[in-house]
């Protein structure tokens, strides 16, 4: 299978998925020109992935705008002590991705570790942020209280600057994030602004396109997560999708209703069937009555295995091509690497340097 027909392919399963354009989307993404989105290979991708931003990305893509996806290898290691099956992992991301709709000929999917001019920006960076500064980001306090290390690296202090790396290296302006990653955001206008005042302006400073994705949670009503076994991951097939939603946490009251804040559980399946319909929360709940949780899980397999039905099949069939998936990784990595050295020159030509 060739690149070209695994983006018609994809792009195909996207087109019939029963999702509509986000006018918020298409506005706040007027005028921009490129996004720089990701994630870390540390396991296969979720349906809160999905929704929460890789539909978005395909959305996005769709307007034309271009999309920059780095796969963030190297962030692994800042709250881990070692990273495994990084390289299986990332493929993953890749076949996941491709699934979803996104068209490798029009993104630029790559890995951290693959573009050193990319990282290589960090030392400059580094010179234009002062240690309280980043010892003041409350999303590096929070990430740093919930570090699975007993010490923490100094990678994950300065994982702020590395993501400025990452915005800036392309000039990314635009960037979907969500409440939590505003701090790391206003770092990289800080970094952007500073860089452009003391030697000459260079780099856009990225505005936030803020999720409106509602949050979806684990089948336990906490939050959804790959290590957690309470995920519904887009390779899942239908009798284990059908399993998990068994076991989902409701309550006792039979009635159904959409409440999230006092019936998380139950409110969490209603909004799992909202988003595979493209329908209301509320009537949803509003249908399913009094058929009690037996009728709403049942609802909420069936809604799931028919949405996801189309991104599944391609994923197989993708899946059985794991050259492709390199291909479309060594493609995106030397993008990268051309736009990451462009980028180096001008910046070490403001500065003066060699």
């Amino acid at each position: 299978m060739t690149a070209a027909s695994a983006v018609s392919a994809a792009s195909a399963v996207s087109d019939a998925a029963p999702s509509t354009a986000n006018p918020l989307i298409a506005s706040s993404a007027e005028g921009h020109r490129r996004i720089l989105t990701g994630d870390r290979p540390t396991g296969p991708l979720h349906l809160g992935h999905y929704f929460g931003t890789l539909q978005k990305r395909v959305q996005l893509q769709r307007q034309g705008i271009e999309l920059m996806i780095v796969i963030a290898d190297y962030q692994v290691i800042t709250d881990r002590d070692r990273a495994d099956r990084v390289a299986e992992h990332a493929e993953n991301l890749v076949l996941d991705y491709l699934a979803a709709g996104v068209d490798p000929d029009r993104a630029t999917i790559f890995t951290h570790s693959a573009v050193p001019a990319l990282n290589q920006l960090m030392l400059p960076f580094l010179s234009l942020i002062s240690v309280a500064e980043l010892s003041r980001n409350p999303t590096v306090k929070d990430e740093i209280a919930h570090s699975r290390q007993a010490t923490v690296s100094g990678l994950m202090f300065t994982y702020p600057v590395h993501q400025a790396a990452d915005l800036l290296f392309c000039k990314a302006d635009l960037v979907p994030v969500g409440q939590d990653q505003l701090p790391h955001l206003e770092t990289t206008r800080t970094i952007a602004r500073r860089f452009n005042d003391r030697y000459t302006p260079l780099f856009p400073e990225p505005q936030a396109l803020l999720s409106e994705a509602p949050l979806l949670l684990g089948t336990d009503a906490g939050k959804m997560s790959k290590s957690r076994g309470n995920a519904i991951t887009l390779g899942a097939d239908e009798d284990e999708t059908a399993r998990l939603l068994r076991g989902a946490v409701t309550d006792n009251d039979r009635y159904i209703s959409y409440d999230p804040e006092t019936r998380p559980g139950v409110s969490n399946l209603v909004l799992l069937i909202a988003l595979c319909q493209d329908r209301d929360p509320h009537a949803v709940a509003e249908e399913i009555g009094s058929g009690g949780a037996a009728r709403l899980k049942r609802t909420a397999t069936e809604a799931v295995n028919e949405y996801l039905r189309p991104l599944r099949t391609r994923r197989a069939e993708l899946a059985a091509d794991r050259a492709l998936l390199r291909e479309v990784l060594h493609t995106g990595n030397a993008r990268a690497n051309a736009i990451a050295d462009r980028t180096l020159t001008e910046v070490r030509t403001a500065m003066g340097t060699f």
